[in-house]
């Protein structure tokens, strides 16, 4: 193997922009409510080359006050692009000084980009005789391949490291050689860098240019080999074309050096790297630091790391075989001295107290002081995270402090039961406050053993969500944020997941009894330090009056489950192969080859390399094709191949995910399917459903609509009952923003979409069409996500201009409606944040950012949060009184599922009216708004029939 030595030079900004767009629809952001995600995705990109690559020598490259020269030739140079996202402004120094911690080179200059001093570098190492490696997604770089020069595209979105050598250049740009890049982009221009390029001249002409002329200056002292208004357009922007090649081209003689000995990789400073990590909250970047910087890594598994740049043209570095191990910088072979850095407090160095209860004497006095006690916080530990399979192996509790106590549970379950019966009079007291981290798993545990948990309840995972809804509520995390202090990690005592992952009841008594007690000790901790923060953020009442009842009622109804028809799976998912195949032929007829449909690379090339269904299809960013689903619908309607390409995706996604899945999600014990409802997922206060998710079952598709036909009532005693609002968001944003003929329509129980299509296009109700009311369906919808006229064109038939004469004629029908988006994202601008009609929080920190993109959403959110929410707001207080009054009366019928605005119940036929009668009336009266709430009722022997 060569020991030819390798220089990475990464461009910051290229993949600080590249990673905080990757998360900035789930951005990261710690309890301090910054946003971490710039920070997180250039460290991501960092540690993968340092990883992989284990380079001999790096540095990281900055812009720097833009490029004066370029700016000075063409003052509108990159002039067409947004104000850098402040998040992004806000963490270049953090990025920074990571990088000086870790001992790696931060090269910036004045009046530079980085392209110049990665291009001026990359070119004295290969005169030194190193391999250098750019790493960057930007294409420009091409130019400046050669035989020891490389572009190294980091893998994104499940693409694989590009390597680009001269010949992936080539190939790529369709050149001789990579100097020809320049040409390329000055023919075309930039619309990233608002390069001008020559007038009329794409990728396909561009490259035909270089075929034939080789470069610029020739194609321009060669214009009489060109016709009609081509001719015309080249010659008339010749200087144009010459100023655009000028602005293409990377500098490779700026005022900086290489020298070796600054640039080699060495030992980071692993304590100043591991603080700014813990301020930051990147505890799982804090473990790949360490990893990276302290493991000892065998031969075989570098090997394996190592394989991306190892199949470029010219190998990397020999690492000796029977080393045995290998370290990053060298030497002899020993690891490098970096210890974990900790200034947060563990079980080693603080004090605590922690016993375990034996039968007898022992016992008798905990169980004595515990019923003295007004709140205990308690864990449950088992076998399994599966509540329906699991059993109890111990319970832990805590009161004050610094002190617990464990009492273990035998195997036996007879005996399990005594135990807990002796349990009984704590968990059934009203009196006593009962506090826990995720509570609803901890009841529905002790429900197997027939006790149900009486009294105040306090979960700080909800507490948290409810004080910070963006960020993890993990006890774990919320430990080290707010107590300082990591607890032991499950994986300490258990295991990793895997074969050799033990079961709790086989961990030695004194770590059992160590690691369920800090539990229970730190989440006590942590309610004392929440209950003050409920008030602080104006959510108390929200968490008294509405989650916490939620919890209870979640619990029932995920214990519940709902019946599957498994015969009727199996027969659907055969007649969905037979879809699915006829689908396949369909496709490879019209394409007039056979080919892999579920590869977006195959799939792109015969849509567009082949069939050239348009004359400019979209890319990604590594060069291929666009397939995604909002590229393909636009073309839906005008090419039958691609609608079959659509269809045949949701019909494979269905089978798989659903109509295959669902039956292996039956529980054994209990012949049921029992999704789980998390409380702490979305920011707007709607419930996620898992394990399986059951809202996102598809119902526009017929074939969708045949997975709810597997679920089925209880026994042939019942029958499904489903009760649904009726459009109850646009009758929030009537109410929210007083709109007078809005709430007109809805107080005369019309037809909002039909009175909206009446108004809006000028005709009687009566001579509105299905088209007229599909349209004025999609931007009743429309308005609360900030639809635009481009929006509603591709969602409609209509064109550009008719959809944006449609939005300012549905403006003008419903005035107070724009006034009330007006003043919410005002609001939002003075606050920081808006709100439900019940105070539930939606926190904005992009409302008054400098990027357009990134502002528009969070204005986007400031809209739609609280209509959302405040749907979500009022079927969880429908849920809990309507769970409350079932409990009061008897009923045998249950409340089964929640899916976005829909309630489905297990009917007892004998109670079905009354059930009716009590369920329609506590949906519609769950809160009170100035237009009335409007529910639908459906019964039938399955849920499609139901609904």
């Amino acid at each position: 193997m060569s020991t030819q030595k390798r220089l990475f030079l990464l461009d910051a900004y290229a993949l600080i922009f590249r990673g905080y767009y990757a998360l900035i629809k789930n951005p990261t952001i710690n309890s301090k409510g910054q946003d971490t995600s710039a920070v997180l995705g250039f460290m991501n990109s960092l540690f993968d080359v340092i990883r992989r690559e284990r380079p001999d020598h790096l540095a990281v490259c900055f812009d720097k006050d833009g490029s004066a020269e370029r700016t000075e030739l063409f003052p509108d140079y990159k002039g067409n692009r947004d104000a850098t996202p402040d998040v992004i402004k806000e963490s270049i120094p953090i990025i920074q000084e990571i990088i000086k911690a870790m001992h790696i080179p931060c090269v910036e200059l004045s009046g530079l980009e980085a392209d110049d001093i990665i291009g001026t570098l990359a070119k004295q190492a290969e005169k030194q005789g190193y391999q250098v490696y750019m790493v960057t997604p930007d294409k420009d770089f091409a130019q400046l391949v050669s035989e020891n020069i490389f572009m190294y595209r980091p893998a994104r979105m499940g693409n694989a490291i590009e390597i680009w050598g001269i010949d992936e250049v080539k190939k790529r740009f369709g050149v001789e050689r990579p100097e020809q890049v320049i040409d390329y982009l000055g023919m075309m221009g930039d619309a990233s860098d608002n390069i001008p390029g020559l007038p009329g001249v794409g990728d396909k002409t561009a490259k035909k240019f270089l075929e034939e002329f080789g470069s610029m200056e020739n194609l321009l002292a060669n214009t009489h080999m060109l016709k009609g208004r081509m001719r015309e357009k080249v010659e008339e922007n010749a200087e144009l074309g010459i100023l655009s090649k000028k602005l293409a081209t990377i500098f490779t003689e700026c005022e900086v050096t290489f020298h070796e000995e600054d640039y080699q990789l060495s030992m980071p400073d692993g304590e100043k790297v591991q603080q700014i990590f813990e301020d930051l909250e990147f505890r799982r970047l804090k473990e790949q630091f360490l990893r990276l910087f302290t493991s000892e890594v065998s031969n075989e598994q570098q090997r394996a790391e190592n394989s991306s740049i190892r199949d470029t043209p010219t190998p990397a570095r020999n690492i000796e075989a029977g080393s045995g191990q290998f370290s990053l910088f060298g030497g002899d072979g020993e690891p490098a001295e970096i210890k974990n850095f900790n200034s947060r407090n563990t079980i080693e160095n603080t004090e605590h107290f922690y016993q375990t209860v034996w039968p007898g004497m022992g016992k008798k006095l905990f169980l004595q002081n515990l019923m003295k006690q007004k709140s205990v916080c308690f864990d449950t530990q088992t076998t399994s995270m599966d509540c329906l399979e699991a059993e109890l192996v111990g319970i832990a509790f805590s009161w004050e402090k610094g002190k617990g106590f464990y009492l273990p549970f035998p195997e036996n379950k007879m005996e399990a039961q005594l135990l807990i019966e002796e349990l009984r009079d704590f968990f059934e007291d009203e009196s006593i406050e009962k506090i826990g981290q995720n509570l609803k798993n901890d009841l529905k545990m002790l429900a197997k053993y027939d006790v149900s948990v009486k009294g105040k309840l306090f979960d700080t995972m909800l507490a948290h969500y409810l004080i910070n809804p963006d960020m993890r509520h993990d006890m774990y995390v919320l430990s080290e944020t707010y107590l300082n202090y990591t607890p032991i990690l499950i994986e300490e005592v258990i295991g990793k997941k895997g074969k050799n992952q033990i079961n709790m009841r086989d961990v030695a008594m004194e770590k059992q009894t160590e690691y369920a007690v800090e539990n229970a000790d730190v989440t006590f901790q942590l309610k004392n330090h929440f209950e003050n923060e409920l008030g602080e953020a104006s959510t108390q009442e929200l968490f008294d009056t509405i989650e916490i009842p939620l919890l209870r009622v979640l619990a029932d109804m995920e214990m519940e489950g709902i019946n599957l028809d498994k015969d009727f799976l199996g027969s659907l998912s055969e007649d969905l192969d037979t879809d699915i195949l006829q689908l396949e032929k369909n496709i490879y007829e019209e394409a007039e080859e056979e080919f892999n449909i579920a590869s977006p690379k195959q799939l792109g090339e015969i849509l567009f390399g082949k069939m050239k269904l348009i004359e400019k299809p979209k890319k990604t960013k590594t060069g291929q094709f666009s397939t995604a689903e909002d590229v393909l619908s636009e073309l839906a309607k005008d090419h039958k191949i691609i609608q079959d390409v659509l269809e045949y995706r949701g019909l494979a996604k269905l089978k798989s995910t659903y109509v295959d899945a669902l039956p292996n999600e039956i529980a054994k014990s209990t012949n049921r399917v029992h999704t789980e409802y998390m409380q702490t997922v979305a920011a707007t206060g709607r419930l996620s459903s898992n394990n399986p998710n059951l809202q996102n079952i598809p119902i526009r598709t017929e074939r969708g609509r045949q997975v709810r036909k597997a679920f089925i009532p209880r026994n042939e005693d019942y029958v499904l009952m489903a009760a649904d609002y009726s459009q109850i968001e646009l009758r929030i944003i009537a109410a929210l923003s007083e709109e007078d003929n809005m709430i007109e329509a809805f107080k005369n129980g019309e037809d909002i979409h039909a009175s909206t299509a009446s108004r809006v296009f000028n005709i009687p109700i009566e001579e509105v069409t299905r088209e007229h009311r599909n349209n004025a369906k999609t931007v009743n919808f429309g308005i609360i996500y900030g639809v635009s006229a481009f929006g509603l064109s591709n969602q409609t038939d209509l064109s550009r201009s008719e959809a944006k004469e449609l939005i300012e004629t549905y403006y003008k029908t419903y005035p107070k409606l724009r006034n009330y988006i007006s003043e919410q994202i005002q609001f939002a601008r003075e606050n920081g944040y808006v709100q439900t009609v019940l105070g539930r929080r939606r926190y904005l920190k992009d409302i008054n950012g400098s990027n357009q993109i990134v502002r528009g959403a969070a204005e986007r959110n400031a809209v739609n949060a609280p209509i959302q929410g405040s749907a979500a707001d009022i079927i969880k207080i429908a849920m809990i009184n309507i769970h409350k009054k079932l409990e009061e009366k008897g009923f045998k019928s249950k409340m089964l599922l929640q899916v976005h605005d829909e309630l489905v119940f297990d009917a007892y036929k004998p109670e079905l009216e009354d059930l009716k009668t009590l369920v329609k009336h506590e949906m519609e009266n769950a809160f009170k708004l100035i237009v009335p709430l409007d529910v639908d009722l459906g019964v039938g022997e399955n849920w499609l029939e139901a609904h």
